[in-house]
């Protein structure tokens, strides 16, 4: 009989961790899930506890393992594993101990607006040098809270502990893929590795994203001169052996951020494929081919892959900061649900939301827009409001930013986006989609099997060991049992809603400099 080869895939997200099992076939053969723990310690604060994280690995490992023995097969079943990580988010640790110097500060965080505020106006330097767009011939991106750099610049400021490290040449930088090989390979004590791939690099603000190597332009801009940096490596390549557990000695072979790796689990291979991921935020992606495009609308150049031998492919993408979160939002802090699919049942209920308009945006919001001083708004609430509405205008908020990412590729691409291709926890809601087709206008394509961020990494990783020899042999892998919704609506009615979000929109600048909400020099002694 022929040998079963499974691919392990960890997805370590902003709220939860996965660990997927998929066979050589692209088929979802088990998995386990578990949430750990969000630290709000001061309003736009989000933080987590990197031992956490890698807890929360381990632990999903060793079930995920443990069912699949109770499946009948072996943990030698798995040849190798792929990683897909929230990016953006920071972790800094000494160099000499493996320990993190302070919580991460995660990639939705808003503390850091006035470090911001600094870096775009320093005056000292050529003018050409100078506004959040300072850097964006060298990485592709403005300068704003999203960013590792920016973090890690915040932390040197107000963190004693990573200062002094720093000082003595002990700091290391890295994101979480970083901050997981490393630990997975031995950590300090067994010469862990330390690499980060081309996607999660792209995030730092520090790589060109021109020859995807550190820039010592950008490095020097934030300051981080000395800073100890991972190497940058291709997205599917080996990196090391795990050197514990149940899958001691199974190759590390896979590496990409969490919504690049979707673009690879959505088989996005070809210039102008685009996929939508509605997780704890919303990312749009649209595949440029091998030559970064810069946007001029508010989008994000960014490196969508890079497989061993092969040159990068680039993408554009919009980020909305607030998606899946909403919705915990109102479970955990509103009460207004009892779980993430009662939303979907109380949404359905009504056939509108009478009105009613919520721009989520609890931690400022993200492209095109790029307004740190935004907060969560809700228009337009009437006595006839009722929490139905609420949770249909939730959802509709995150189709709405989806169509301004939307507007955006379009003019900055040369062909339109004629179909969509979505995933991610919120893609599960039928009303959800419904409703993105309805204010997009063009086809929304859901597959079946929506775990497309794992499928990415265990992609990357079985390239890279050989159990598919090309993308070619990748064209029949989640292909069964695709959903397609399609516009209900009529463009007068998409447009009235449209412009209703648009006002909705307006009304939520400036909330965080009325309120005080922006300083990041208050609290300076907090760790």
């Amino acid at each position: 009989m022929t040998r079963d080869r499974f691919i392990g895939a960890i997805d370590q997200g902003t709220t939860s961790t996965r660990f997927v099992i998929f066979d050589q076939n692209g088929k979802l053969i088990t998995w386990h899930q578990m949430e750990f723990e969000q630290h709000y310690t001061h309003p736009g604060w989000v933080e987590h506890d990197p031992y956490d994280i890698l807890a929360s690995v381990d632990t999903c490992i060793e079930h995920a393992v443990r069912k699949l023995g109770l499946m009948g097969y072996d943990a030698s079943n798995i040849e190798c594993v792929g990683i897909t990580n929230q990016r953006e988010t920071t972790v800094a640790w000494d160099s000499e101990t493996g320990h993190p110097l302070c919580p991460a500060i995660v990639w939705s965080d808003n503390r850091t607006s006035h470090t911001v505020q600094e870096l775009s106006n320093q005056s000292h330097l050529p003018k050409e040098q100078q506004g959040i767009e300072a850097l964006r011939d060298i990485c592709g991106l403005p300068i704003t809270t999203y960013f590792s750099a920016v973090k890690l610049k915040w932390m040197l400021d107000h963190v004693p502990e990573v200062k002094e490290a720093h000082e003595n040449n002990r700091l290391q930088f890295g994101t979480i893929d970083t901050w997981l090989i490393y630990n997975l390979t031995g950590g300090v004590d067994n010469g862990g590795v330390l690499v980060t791939d081309v996607t999660n690099a792209s995030r730092t603000m520090l790589m060109d994203i021109n020859t995807l190597t550190w820039s010592e332009k950008a490095i020097n801009f934030f300051g981080f001169g000395g800073l100890k940096l991972a190497k940058i490596v291709p997205s599917s390549s080996v990196y090391g052996k795990i050197s514990s557990g149940s899958l001691q000695n199974v190759p590390i072979s896979g590496c990409l951020g969490d919504q690049q790796s979707a673009l690879v689990g959505q088989k996005c291979f070809h210039t102008g494929d685009a996929k939508n991921t509605y997780g704890t935020g919303c990312f749009m992606l649209f595949n440029t081919g091998n030559k970064p495009v810069f946007s001029k609308n508010g989008l994000l150049s960014t490196v969508a892959y890079q497989f061993d031998g092969q040159p990068p492919t680039y993408a554009l993408e919009g980020s909305v900061a607030v998606a899946g979160s909403s919705i915990q939002w109102l479970r955990d802090n509103m009460g207004i649900i009892d779980n993430a699919q009662q939303i979907n049942e109380l949404a359905s209920k009504v056939k509108s939301t009478a009105g009613v308009y919520f721009v989520t945006a609890f931690s400022g919001l993200f492209a095109p827009y790029w307004r740190n001083d935004a907060r969560g708004t809700i228009c337009g609430l009437t006595q006839f409001t009722k929490r139905e509405h609420i949770a249909r205008a939730t959802l509709e908020a995150v189709c709405y930013q989806s169509r301004a990412i939307l507007e955006a590729m379009n003019k900055d691409a040369e062909h339109p986006l004629r179909s969509l291709k979505v995933d991610g926890g919120v893609s599960n809601s039928d009303v959800c989609m419904q409703i993105q087709a309805d204010v997009l206008n063009i086809e929304v394509d859901r597959p079946e099997m929506r775990e497309t961020t794992a499928l990415g990494a265990a992609i990357a990783a079985g390239l890279a060991m050989g159990i598919w020899k090309s993308i070619d042999d990748l064209q029949h892998v989640n292909e069964d049992g695709r959903t397609t919704f399609v516009s209900k609506i009529s463009d007068r009615k998409r447009e009235k809603m449209y412009g209703g979000w648009k006002e909705a929109i307006e009304r939520s600048f400036g909330w965080a400099d009325v309120l005080g909400q922006t300083s990041d020099t208050e609290d300076e002694d907090y760790y």
